[in-house]
């Protein structure tokens, strides 16, 4: 039991996680739907490594433009996703372990694809902010370390 909520705690933080929040917020109501608490995180690291007006542009268009050229393959994980919901509620686990290896493959997908647009958005920032953001992304590694551990 306790691999379906790591599954499933997994498969959520895939779905709300899918790009790193470096610009401004997003605008319209297309994209990601982190909401209000995905556009502060944003803005906050924003704000922390200093980024100009026009690193924020290009972070912004780097994101739009990784959305767009991979939303067939998000929008088919979601689906997938979306599934394993329906069958744990229902308490299908034969359902459940059939979608397990899809689910596997697009956490692996997405872990590819966050890290070549994390390239990316590295490209914009220069080195002493670079070295800043991964200051911060250690901090957030311990937190969630510690968060972690603390629910088990």
């Amino acid at each position: 039991m306790k691999s379906y909520k790591q599954l499933t705690a997994v498969a959520a933080v895939l779905a709300l996680s899918t790009t790193i929040a470096f610009a401004a917020p997003h605008e319209g109501k297309g994209g990601h739907r982190r909401g209000r608490a995905g556009q502060q995180y944003g803005q906050r690291f924003a704000e922390k490594l200093n980024l100009t007006d026009a690193q924020k542009a290009q972070v912004d268009q780097i994101r739009k433009s990784f959305r767009e050229q991979n939303k067939a393959f998000f929008d088919s994980s979601r689906e997938t996703f979306r599934q394993f919901h329906e069958a744990k509620k229902a308490n299908d686990t034969a359902r459940m372990e059939s979608l397990k290896p899809a689910m596997q493959a697009a956490w692996d997908q997405m872990k590819q694809f966050r890290a070549q647009e994390q390239q990316q958005v590295l490209s914009v920032l220069t080195p002493e902010q670079r070295t800043q953001w991964e200051a911060l992304k250690a901090e957030r590694q311990q937190r969630r370390g510690e968060h972690k551990h603390g629910q088990q």
